[in-house]
């Protein structure tokens, strides 16, 4: 369906002007002095010709074919002018102007009418109020745009809304001499989607890596599901912004509170396979070795250097990630002692030494290349005025461009007296960075995108022991309640097979005492009221009581502590020992439920130690999300206690999307503490706050 838009035969430019600072006479310059190998159609009732070129007074008195008409006209305008194109047969158009939507009612009146318009021709609208499209491929040099960065061809191509932040990150490129493959800034994206032109971008041939902005996303699961199938093809990195925004929505559970705010696009990334980044520096370094380098296929680093600080920076950042820097293997080792000087070093790091010669530097890398210990490698090159710098890169290019593992440089020069060194290393694809913490992050990257490959899919489990009929049911008599009542949670969490202490639910004060007598001491005493949220902070949980007494002075002190008319006393059976840890849900709209895990108890709040990811959760992610809180060694058991069951952890995990994935009505949930032991888990305590 975009085949058309980014490789138009014929592109016209309704609004076409003959004065130098308009789009209308930008995106004509831009065409010619990018060298467009279509038609160019200047669309102007008043003008003969417009930079040279025979201007119309209509687009159907165009003699040639047009693809895609730029429109660079009042708002007012695009509805009749759209009607002309749908009779002229164009495509695609780029509405550059603003004035629709965005600035209220009458704006998104135009908008729908010209909508309307461009749907009964077949005609795609890129915009309005954006930039464009451009596209380096030398057959087509389309640059439908009015911005000025001029790309040499390449590999990575860029897709955002903000056509501010989506120029820098193609200036950044520019400014590194990277040439890019397609941009696609598309405004108000009243028709054409980002996930549509990622779906394109992914199917490209010429496009190794996608980049793309994000300030909010419209439609969350088609995004997800767009950037999904892209990940599995090709890198695609990306960057949000509005990370700083402060505090997260007034909630009433745990879960709501810890959630942030911008945490569903953080675990959209996660789980669709974006490489992520905070920094716009760090993600076009990135996108620098993906568009050249192929995909590591491990995370075990060989470093060549003949200058021994910058190693050390770059090793620091490494081990950080995760990285590794192996030993050389034996037959390695002994090639490069008889290869190199003497005083070199022969380790990993590989110190060639500052008269390292070109053949030093060529026998480093044909063994680093050779050598199973390794799956990428960073290379230090400074450029001493004594040696043969020429010869140097011509060594380091001709390993690259066989392409047998990644490989990245830190180029350490005076770039205005060893240009021609750098373009010897540039023109094969050799991705440099002046400073030695860029080259490593960027490698950090690539090993990132081989993680997302090589992790387990997992699978969303499916049960047949779930009660979903009888869940149903409870759901139905809530009648608008926002917070479930004790006994109606326990008995959903007993219709999805999550294990719950025995319990019993007393109108009154002898209710309570009776209730727990058949239940059989010590137990846990309840107050229940919907207005009654962390029962806890108001007095309203007793545990570890051990007779009616017991029982009978607390449900006193309950009701004279919490005024509610609808009090009531839930009496469970006291479950001591186990670790304590928490599992919550929250909805997100058009997401559907962020699910969490974590260190459970009165400190959840306080520690926070707490990971979170996107229902429906598979198995895979279930055991990730166990593992992943920073207090994961306390499950495995320490100083002589026994670890917990993390298979009963999993599935509880499983269990809970589950639920609330059948009934998204669910606006929060929280199970905390859970009671994990050795064998089984336990949920003492739960609330179910339902969309009203």
């Amino acid at each position: 369906m975009l085949e058309t838009l980014f490789n138009p035969k014929g592109v016209a430019v309704i609004g076409a002007s003959g004065k130098e600072l308009h789009i209308g006479n930008r995106v004509i310059k831009n065409l010619l002095d990018f060298g467009y190998q279509g038609g160019i159609y200047p669309i102007n009732p008043k003008e003969d010709e417009i930079r040279g070129i025979k201007a119309y007074k209509s687009i159907l008195d165009v003699p040639g074919q047009v693809d895609v008409a730029h429109m660079v006209i009042p708002a007012k305008f695009v509805p009749m002018a759209v009607e002309d194109c749908g009779k002229k047969g164009v495509k695609h158009i780029i509405i550059n102007s603003g004035g629709f939507s965005e600035t209220g009612p009458d704006g998104a009146d135009i908008e729908k009418a010209f909508l309307d318009k461009a749907k009964a021709y077949g005609i795609r609208i890129f915009g309005p109020n954006c930039q464009g499209i451009i596209n380096s491929d030398p057959d087509v040099r389309a640059y439908c745009n009015f911005t000025f960065t001029f790309p040499e061809p390449g590999h990575i191509s860029i897709v955002a809304l903000s056509g501010g932040v989506a120029e820098v990150i193609h200036q950044g490129f520019s400014a590194m001499e990277v040439g890019t493959r397609i941009y696609a800034s598309n405004g108000n994206a009243c028709d054409v989607s980002i996930p549509e032109i990622i779906r394109y971008l992914a199917d490209d041939e010429g496009t190794r890596v996608i980049v793309t902005y994000v300030e909010g996303l419209r439609d969350p699961m088609d995004f997800f599901e767009a950037v999904k199938e892209a990940a599995a093809k090709k890198p695609v990195l990306a960057m949000k912004a509005g990370r700083t925004m402060e505090g997260a929505k007034a909630a009433a559970s745990h879960t709501g509170g810890l959630a942030k705010e911008d945490m569903a696009t953080d675990l959209i990334f996660k789980k669709a396979g974006i490489v992520d980044f905070r920094d716009e520096g760090q993600l076009i370094n990135a996108a620098i070795a993906f568009g050249s380098q192929p995909v590591p296929k491990g995370n075990r680093v060989g470093i060549i250097t003949n200058t021994g600080g910058p190693a050390v920076i770059a090793t620091d950042i490494l081990v950080d990630a995760g990285l590794t820097l192996p030993p050389l293997s034996d037959k390695t080792r002994a090639l490069l002692k008889e290869t190199l000087y003497p005083e070199a070093t022969v380790s990993n790091p590989v110190d060639v030494l500052a008269t390292g010669t070109a053949e030093h530097f060529g026998k480093c890398l044909e063994a680093m290349m050779a050598d199973d210990s390794f799956d990428c490698v960073l290379v230090h090159f400074v450029t001493p005025f004594f040696m043969d710098t020429e010869s140097i890169a011509n060594a380091i290019a001709q390993v690259n461009q066989r392409q047998i593992k990644p490989m990245v440089c830190n180029l350490m020069t005076d770039r205005r007296q060893w240009a021609e060194t750098e373009a010897i290393l540039k023109a094969s694809g050799v991705p440099c960075f002046a400073l030695p913490s860029d080259a490593a992050r960027a490698l950090v990257a690539l090993v990132r995108y081989r993680n997302i490959l090589d992790r387990e899919p997992g699978r969303v489990r499916s049960y047949t022991d779930l009660d979903t009929d009888g869940a149903r049911e409870i759901f139905n008599q809530a009648n608008g309640q926002p917070m479930l009542a004790a006994d109606q949670v326990y008995e959903i969490l007993e219709a999805y097979g999550i294990d719950v202490p025995e319990w019993r639910m007393a109108d009154d004060i002898d209710g309570a005492v009776a209730a727990a007598a058949a239940i059989g001491y010590p137990v846990v005493l309840k107050a229940d009221a919907v207005s009654v949220v962390h029962k806890s902070d108001m007095g309203g949980v007793a545990v570890n009581l051990a007779d009616a007494e017991a029982v009978e002075q607390a449900a006193t002190m309950m009701t004279e502590r919490i005024d509610a008319r609808d009090l009531r006393f839930f009496v469970q059976q006291f479950v001591p020992g186990g670790r304590e840890v928490i599992l919550g849900a929250k909805a997100e709209p058009g997401v559907g439920h962020l699910i969490m895990f974590g260190l459970g108890g009165i400190f959840v709040e306080v520690l926070k130690d707490v990971v979170f990811n996107l229902s429906p959760v598979t198995d895979a992610e279930a055991r990730e999300m166990v593992d992943g809180i920073q207090a994961s060694a306390l499950l495995d058991g320490v100083r002589g206690e026994k670890p917990v069951d993390k298979a009963a952890l999993v599935d509880l995990i499983q269990r809970l999307s589950k639920l609330v994935t059948d009934f998204p009505q669910i606006k929060e949930l929280d199970l905390n503490p859970v009671m994990a032991f050795e064998k089984g888990a336990v949920a003492v305590d739960a609330r179910i706050g339902l969309i009203c």
